[in-house]
């Protein structure tokens, strides 16, 4: 495993609903970077996900694919794959809710310790269709830290 760097995740996320809705959010979060057996290893605090609460989340990118786990108040495992539909259970205090993601479009550029990750994704709530979503995820090692 190589040495944890710290680092900066710039997350940018939009959609459109199924009634043709738009809305969007940005968050930006100090964390840290490590690579172990040949996966990049993104570790950050998200404070956007539930207000009030930290959620520890993970993004484990492994060539073409992107995980994103996420623990806390909220739990997530979630797998983008380029022309490939996964199924999650998204666990909330309320109860939990079947995900469906279809990824149809996933650029991953990632050098050493930064890079780029772009998701184009439609997302299925409990078998009915939500909706369409572009995420941008950019990580920079945070020389500042």
């Amino acid at each position: 495993m190589s040495e944890k760097k710290p680092v900066i995740v710039k997350v940018r996320g939009s959609w459109q609903d199924a009634q043709g809705q738009k809305d969007s959010i940005r968050t930006v979060a100090k964390g840290h970077h490590y690579f172990h057996r040949g996966k990049h290893y993104v570790i950050y605090e998200d404070e956007t996900v539930q207000e009030g609460s930290k959620v520890s989340t993970v993004l484990k990118i492994d060539g073409g694919m992107m995980t994103l786990l996420r623990k806390g108040i909220l739990e997530q495992e979630q797998r983008f794959e380029k022309g490939c539909e996964h199924t999650s259970i998204y666990r909330t205090p309320y109860g939990n809710i079947d995900l469906s993601v279809r990824t149809e479009a996933l650029t991953v550029d990632y050098g050493e310790v930064a890079g780029r990750i772009d998701v184009r994704y439609g997302l299925w709530v409990n078998g009915a269709f939500q909706s369409q979503n572009r995420l941008h995820i950019e990580v920079e090692e945070d020389r500042g830290a």
